[in-house]
């Protein structure tokens, strides 16, 4: 049996119903097989989602770490290869803080790998009928430093960790003057739990299948 924490975001700016947050939500309390989720919701504020996701760790002490955040314009959930050691803000947080180019964490490494099996999971959302792909850059907002902080805080255990990045909701999508590529919470829900159900199953080396991109 595995323990899981998923993570999701309040809101933040525009996004007054964060699709992550609903997500986390739903999954709260959820069994994957014999893997039991607890979903919490972190606050889009670099100062203390720090506090926030120890918290959640240290009461969980899950095996498998899966962060979730929306990424408005993208066009399927995304499983983010790398977390970086940089907070560089394009928009305020909801303290109105914008660092702009402060690590993470000032004696942490310069990045950390998704330890997810990644194309595994790729794979099975293909088999499953479900879009997703491998992104290659997971930005400098809160989840990006979400993510690097989760397996910063969780580099002495055996934790895998990951981030997937989730598309807006089709009625997020529509308020815009050019609508927004949107998928449903339900379809998010459906390819967060196979990502959980197949990080739990899976041992030894990821699939070798190809997921890199040019730029």
């Amino acid at each position: 049996m595995s323990k899981v924490l998923v993570t999701g975001f309040g809101a933040y700016a525009e996004e007054t119903e964060n699709p992550s947050g609903m997500i986390a939500w739903r999954l709260n309390g959820r069994r994957v097989g014999d893997d039991v989720i607890c979903g919490v919701l972190l606050p889009v504020d670099t100062v203390t989602v720090r506090d926030a996701l120890a918290s959640a760790l240290q009461e969980t002490d899950p095996d498998i770490v899966v962060v979730t955040g929306v990424a408005p314009g993208r066009s399927a959930p995304a499983l983010e290869r790398v977390a970086i050691n940089v907070r560089d803000f394009p928009i305020p947080d909801i303290g109105g803080r914008t660092p702009i180019d402060e690590p993470v964490d000032a004696d942490g490494p310069a990045a950390y790998l998704n330890s997810l099996p990644i194309k595994a999971i790729m794979q099975g959302w293909r088999n499953a009928g479900l879009p997703g792909y491998v992104s290659n850059t997971a930005g400098t907002y809160l989840c990006n430093q979400t993510a690097y902080l989760a397996h910063h805080l969780t580099r002495s255990r055996a934790t895998r960790v990951g981030l997937i990045h989730i598309p807006t909701v089709p009625l997020r999508a529509a308020q815009f003057d050019s609508p927004l590529p949107s998928m449903t919470v339900e379809n998010i829900e459906d390819a967060v739990l196979l990502a959980i159900s197949i990080t739990s199953g899976h041992e030894g080396v990821d699939l070798r299948v190809g997921g890199g991109a040019i730029s």
